[in-house]
């Protein structure tokens, strides 16, 4: 990569003009500083990152916390799955994709952990838990309580595992009726995204207050003494259990207004709230139970199941295959692991599926003769029945889309060449019509793009930043033709962006077509819904869609009236959502419709070096206007001080972006240089101050998280007696003080799963030695690419980022929407 590197006291200068961070300037005696002289020279790098794990031992390891404490965008719910790691450790110390999932978790969850401390291992859990894993006696007693149902399904599970039955049988079977997916309220978004208000936040805003501020949504009623309801008997019932009565508001929250009851007929129902570990719900059974607490307990065996799901979840999969969810079972101590499968597949608790292995993702045999003589290998999985809902629901909507659609239609006889639509809403374009749309195109992609369009109502559509111009020159397009045509960006931050592509008035308000997708659901922005509850538009271009997490884009997809065209546009090399599902990724594998891929390159050095990550070189780049710029760090200590120098002084010395439009972006929460240490270390240089509102103060710089996986940078303007005020680029926002801890941190600097589609001027990516094992090059692909005029890397993981760069594309998912849509769309032609 080239780069200027920092200057420093000593250390040879490789000469000309670039460097490459595949061996990072050896040097460190200066501060770094952008205006440093080149001289990068070569330093072998023997750090070599742990083998990645598998998402499937999800929920085998620990995530210590610090209960109250940790805010806004992050949680830690565990959420170093694969790797047995502390999520509150090193900011990227664990391996595969358990890092990956801890920032994922962070980012999508806004509560903390329950408590600290390492996990136990199986016999120490089983311990725990109060009695012999071997009890017999019990064992049998469970089996006298299975059905049949159970037994019978259990059989075919592990015929099919074991090549006993060919998967032919199973597809011979009739298909059970598929239940429908609900379908959502014109403006009642999933119950996860009840808290957001705020621009590029998900859910349902409470819109404008007085003098047109934003109120966060409101949370479970409170009494006069500002508990949630129930929440008083629960503390009483965490008490006689030892566990923090601390946690009773959280438990109540979750488990409603029963939650006590609840607790004391099932104990381990504590899983349910996120941030609460295995072994803490084993203590706190062992408390309330005593000496009838037992690791065979079939409640305990129920709600382990669920929560290893769940958790499999925050790793972005959408279920789990068979062998790795009983292994993990194994590893928390469950004694009889395909017992308890069995139990909560017969119980509907867990849905099972099998995918075809020979072509990823062909669920079924291609003809009837290949049944008979072929015997297929297939994948069995298990999965929430949620998630499940939400993948079938968004392949019929995609089928849906992708059919129903006829084409433009022919202009009638004697109408001029060039007819559209009378009227938005009123009409087809005519083929005519998109073609001399397509003819008029500021560029070949953007033509190719309307035409495939005209004539398809799903369409995917791939580039960089820059070609984010062609899908906004297809809604400017279809809007000339009569068409109500909206675009869509994941955060505001990109809507701005986008606003300016399709409108000439750069603020946005002339613009009403460019929305959030989370605006566009919930009906605080875009056209709202029409009397059936469908979205009352003819087109919707999705871009940032590698975020869309599968039950949002399943609700955006049942939202499409019939009729309408789809395009869902985005970068396939950046992260993929903060939710389960890889959707974007799964619709391009599937191609199940027509792809349009840019041919657009983003420019200048930054996008020189970020287009080779995305092939898997890390090349050197000439960067004569200090575009980009290698400062080493020998530790976490010193990449602290040198990200705080170059944010408040060499940037804005050198570059001229000022600090406030700089972003950190670092691989973890966590540890000596995560988002914790640098925000502590920024704040002290950029507005140091007592924190005297709730650890803020008036210019801090704060991530707001109004809804899992969405996180909106503001400003904290005040505080009052109604919250903390808030400054969400133009739009004022008031978080309730019981809220604070919750929804806000500081945000000087943030994880790339948070960055993701947004930009900013400058961008300082810090990869201090122990992020090693988080890094992919989707990872560094999306840090890399956030910067629009500058780019610094803070870099101490010598040899690990090439070879994360070379070698480690990604950290996968397991999920069914390819398999799901490759039996229900026809290849596209």
């Amino acid at each position: 990569m080239g780069a200027t590197a920092a200057s420093g006291d000593h250390g040879p200068a490789a000469g000309g003009g670039s460097a490459s961070p595949q061996g990072a300037d050896a040097h460190t005696g200066g501060d770094a500083d952008a205006e440093g002289s080149p001289s990068p020279a070569a330093r072998a790098g023997a750090t070599t990152p742990e083998p990645a794990g598998t998402g499937a031992a999800a929920g085998a390891g620990n995530a210590s916390g610090e209960a109250g404490t940790d805010t806004g965008a992050e949680a830690e719910p565990g959420a170093d799955a694969s790797a047995g790691g502390d999520a509150e450790g090193a900011s990227s110390d664990t391996a595969g994709p358990g890092r990956e999932g801890t920032d994922r978790a962070n980012d999508r969850t806004g509560l903390t952990n329950a408590g600290n401390g390492p996990a136990p291992d199986r016999a120490s859990a089983g311990a725990a838990a109060g009695t012999d894993s071997g009890n017999a006696a019990a064992a049998a007693a469970t089996e006298g309580r299975r059905s049949a149902a159970a037994e019978a399904l259990a059989a075919a599970v592990r015929a099919v595992e074991s090549g006993e039955r060919s998967a032919a049988s199973f597809f011979n079977e009739p298909a059970p009726t598929r239940r429908p997916a609900p379908s959502p309220a014109p403006a009642a978004p999933r119950p996860q995204q009840a808290r957001a208000d705020a621009p590029g936040g998900g859910g349902v805003p409470t819109g404008p207050g007085p003098g047109g501020v934003v109120r966060a949504a409101p949370r479970p009623v409170r009494g006069p003494d500002g508990e949630i309801a129930g929440a008083a008997d629960v503390r009483q019932v965490l008490a006689a259990g030892g566990a923090p009565e601390t946690l009773a508001g959280r438990v109540a929250e979750v488990l409603g207004e029963r939650a006590a009851e609840a607790l004391r007929e099932d104990p381990w129902q504590l899983l349910a709230v996120p941030g609460v570990r295995h072994d803490q719900a084993d203590g706190f059974a062992r408390g309330l139970l005593g000496p009838d607490c037992r690791p065979d307990d079939e409640r305990r065996a129920r709600a382990l199941t669920g929560w290893l799901l769940e958790r499999a979840a925050l790793e972005g999969h959408t279920a789990l295959e068979s062998g790795a969810l009983r292994s993990a079972l194994a590893k928390v101590a469950v004694p009889d692991p395909d017992e308890a499968l069995r139990t909560v597949i017969a119980d509907g608790e867990v849905l099972v599926f099998q995918d075809a292995l020979d072509t990823p993702g062909a669920a079924r045999p291609a003809t009837a003769e290949d049944e008979e003589d072929a015997e297929q290998p297939v994948r069995v999985l298990l999965g929430l029945d949620r998630y499940a809902l939400a993948e079938e629901s968004l392949a019929d909507g995609l089928a849906r889309v992708a059919s129903t659609f006829t084409g433009p239609s022919s202009p009638p006889e004697g109408s001029a060449d060039d007819a559209g639509a009378d009227e938005p809403g009123t009409g087809e374009p005519s083929a005519p019509g998109w073609e001399k749309a397509a003819a008029a195109a500021p560029s070949p992609s953007a033509s190719e793009l309307i035409r495939t369009v005209g004539s398809h109502g799903l369409v995917t559509h791939s580039g960089g930043e820059v070609a984010r111009a062609e899908p906004a020159a297809l809604v400017a397009a279809a809007r000339a033709l009569g068409l109500r045509a909206y675009a869509a960006a994941h955060s505001e931050n990109g809507r701005r962006r986008l606003a300016a592509l399709i409108d000439t008035d750069p603020s946005g308000a002339a613009a009403p077509s460019a929305v959030t997708v989370a605006g566009l659901l919930s009906g605080g922005e875009g056209p709202g819904r029409d009397e059936a509850g469908a979205l009352a538009l003819d087109l919707l271009a999705v871009l940032d869609a590698p975020q869309l997490d599968v039950e949002t884009a399943a609700m955006l997809v049942e939202s499409l009236p019939d009729g309408a065209r789809l395009v869902l546009s985005g970068d396939p090399g950046v992260l993929w959502s903060a939710g389960p599902g890889r959707v974007f990724a799964d619709l391009l594998a599937a191609r199940r419709c027509p792809q349009v891929v840019s041919r657009t390159p983003d420019p200048g050095p930054i996008g020189e070096l970020v287009s080779g990550i995305g092939i898997g070189e890390l090349n050197q780049v000439e960067a004569p206007g200090k575009e980009v710029v290698i400062v080493p760090a020998r530790d976490a200590g010193e990449a602290v001080h040198r990200t705080v120098q170059l944010v408040a002084d060499s940037v804005p010395r050198a570059i001229g972006v000022p600090a406030e439009q700089t972003q950190v972006i670092t691989p973890g929460h966590g540890g000596a240089a995560g988002t914790r240490a640098l925000n502590s270390a920024l704040k002290n240089r950029l507005n140091p101050g007592p924190g005297r509102f709730g650890g803020f103060d008036p210019g801090d710089r704060v991530a707001y998280t109004p809804a899992p996986g969405r996180t909106v940078l503001a400003t904290v303007v005040s505080a009052d007696a109604d919250g903390l005020r808030l400054d969400c680029a133009g739009t004022p926002v008031v978080v309730g003080r019981e809220e604070v801890g919750e929804l806000l941190r500081h945000g000087w600097a943030i994880t790339a799963h948070q960055a993701a589609g947004s930009r900013w001027p400058a961008a300082v990516v810090v990869l201090p030695g122990d992020a090693a094992s988080a890094l992919t090059r989707a990872w560094v692909y999306t840090a890399f690419s956030r910067g629009e005029r500058h780019l610094s890397v803070v870099h101490g993981v010598d040899a690990a980022l090439p070879r994360a760069v070379a070698e480690i594309p990604f950290k996968d998912r397991t999920t069914r929407l390819r398999a799901l849509l490759e039996a229900q769309v026809p290849p596209a032609g």
